[in-house]
């Protein structure tokens, strides 16, 4: 009898273990999964949502650029990639803080990609006025650092595409390209130069340079710029940065111009939007369903469309750039641009 008894004891002891340590990891996965479902939203492949810095080797150089990946990125899922150059003497961050494509990217659930310039010193920090980041724009112009240097920036730009691609789970048929400054420069002369790998281009407040260099394939540009931007004078001129000269630009005008005629677009353009200063005109349709669209507004200088800087931004800066405005959001702008364009 003692037997038996000990025995049903030691029989109850097991099954209350294993009850309490089914328990345990019962609790424990509900914990994990729950835990897992806020951290890392769509992420199959363990990438969270975040800002990420690569470097790859171009030629002898190492570059930089940095993506930001989505809330909503899912690696079964292509997404569409919007590259972003800064404007010359700026960085990837002041991409970023200046035109919230970063956020833009939350909202539409695409990758946003911020690439790096080239400097002068590649082993300290950038700075607007020691050692200024650049993009050869193609301009030919010795002022600008990139330029001088022959910086192969169109191979950099291919490379980081591919490196794009072998990283993330990328729609090629919808990569994009826009800029500011000398880097609305750069996105022109990509979007010659690499037209069979972009769907649309949207260059803010810059120039194309580039004239004898033929298009490959048919590829829609919209295009923004202030009535008043000292820096690129929406009837061309000679542009001053202090007493330095960075190269004489042509009218905004001859520009869209070129593009309109690149695309053989219709010679009259028709009236998108007119409201508050500003206005957009749109020339289509072009060549294989391309149009060419052109934003001015009125009053703003140098800046990107809808940032308005916090009052600690430099005077100095602000006396050579002009009047910020936020009658219009360019980023929105752009990326409802860009939702209407892939490649075929």
């Amino acid at each position: 009898m003692w037997l038996e008894n000990e025995g049903r004891k030691r029989m109850y002891y097991y099954i209350r273990t294993i009850k309490t340590k089914m328990l345990v990891i019962v609790i424990l996965f509900l914990f994990w999964a729950s835990c897992g479902k806020d951290a890392n939203l769509a992420q199959p492949n363990g990438i969270t949502p975040g800002d990420y810095t690569y470097k790859i080797s171009v030629g002898s150089m190492r570059r930089e650029y940095v993506v930001h990946v989505p809330t909503l990125y899912n690696e079964d899922h292509p997404s569409a990639v919007v590259i972003m150059f800064h404007g010359g003497g700026g960085t990837a961050q002041d991409a970023i803080t200046e035109t919230g494509w970063n956020k833009k990217a939350d909202r539409g659930g695409f990758l946003a990609v911020f690439p790096e310039g080239s400097r002068q010193d590649p082993d300290n920090p950038a700075s607007f006025s020691n050692n200024p980041q650049t993009w050869n724009d193609g301009s030919n112009r010795p002022t600008v650092g990139a330029v001088r240097r022959e910086i192969d920036d169109v191979r950099f730009v291919s490379a980081l595409i591919d490196d794009l691609i072998a990283r993330f789970n990328v729609d090629e048929r919808r990569i994009y390209a826009t800029g500011f400054s000398n880097g609305a420069s750069m996105t022109f002369r990509v979007g010659r130069e690499l037209s069979g790998r972009l769907a649309a281009i949207a260059p803010t407040a810059g120039s194309d340079w580039l004239e004898k260099r033929p298009i490959g394939r048919p590829i829609s540009l919209l295009y923004m710029t202030g009535t008043a931007d000292p820096l690129n004078p929406i009837d061309g001129g000679e542009i001053f940065i202090g007493q330095t000269s960075y190269g004489i630009k042509p009218p905004v005008q001859q520009t869209i111009q070129k593009w309109v005629q690149m695309l053989s677009c219709p010679a009259d353009s028709s009236v998108i939007y007119n409201s508050d200063g500003v206005i957009g005109m749109a020339y289509s349709p072009c060549m294989e369903g391309s149009e060419v669209v052109f934003y001015t507004i009125d009053g703003m200088g140098h800046w990107w469309p809808g940032w308005i800087p916090p009052d600690s931004y430099p005077s100095w800066l602000m006396n050579i750039f002009g009047n910020p405005s936020d009658k219009i959001q360019g980023t929105d702008v752009i990326w409802e641009f860009f939702q209407m364009h892939h490649k075929k």
